[in-house]
């Protein structure tokens, strides 16, 4: 690609060999592009992405799903944009141009979609897909949102961006195709829903 990069896995004891195939990587591709940097057990995505940050050198993050429902082939154009607009963050949408959802069924699609709707209209965020999680951020916005941010689950994407709004990062976006995992369950049950719509609440009253 011609980019200077690392790729650093965060992996909490998942029982579906993520750690194991990483293991492999590191032998193939070496230990300064490969980096896995294990966790005992699942403590969540906010303290994963502190503790990737740690050991982070260079000065731009991307974050996406190891599961490949993201694929790498979008990188090279969060980096062009990047540079196109010199963007604080880089989100991925699913929701503009030819981007797109793959592998969901309806309750899936009509839950995002209205999440994001009704983000939107408390919000006014001014970014298509507050939910997603594929993004490139510059490493020191990175650090200081994480230290703004409170919510977690599947409010902690939004909040990310709400805040980057709020403190006045610039933020570009880049269709991307989602495809939903092939191995291993995505878990969105009412306990999911209910916390979202109290961590949008929270975030209207302190935005």
């Amino acid at each position: 690609s011609g980019n200077n990069f690392e790729i650093i896995i965060i992996d909490d004891g998942s029982p579906d060999g993520t750690q194991e195939i990483a293991e492999q990587l590191e032998k193939i591709y070496g230990s300064d592009k490969i980096l896995l940097r294990p966790r005992a057990r699942k403590l969540g995505l906010g303290t994963a992405y502190i503790h990737g940050m740690k050991h982070a050198t260079g000065n731009f993050i991307v974050i996406m799903d190891a599961d490949l429902s993201h694929h790498p082939k979008f990188i090279p154009e969060f980096i062009r944009k990047q540079k196109e607009g010199n963007f604080d963050i880089v989100s991925g949408t699913r929701y503009k141009g030819n981007g797109g959802v793959h592998g969901w069924d309806l309750k899936r699609k009509l839950i995002s979609r209205g999440a994001n709707f009704i983000t939107q209209v408390l919000l006014r965020p001014g970014a298509s897909d507050l939910t997603g999680s594929f993004r490139l951020y510059r490493k020191e916005v990175l650090q200081k949102l994480m230290e703004k941010c409170v919510s977690k689950g599947y409010v902690f994407q939004m909040e990310m961006i709400v805040r980057a709004r709020q403190l006045g990062y610039t933020i570009g976006e880049v269709p991307i195709s989602f495809v939903d995992r092939v191995y291993g369950e995505s878990k969105l049950g009412g306990n999911e829903i209910v916390s979202f719509l109290k961590g949008l609440l929270t975030l209207f009253a302190t935005t």
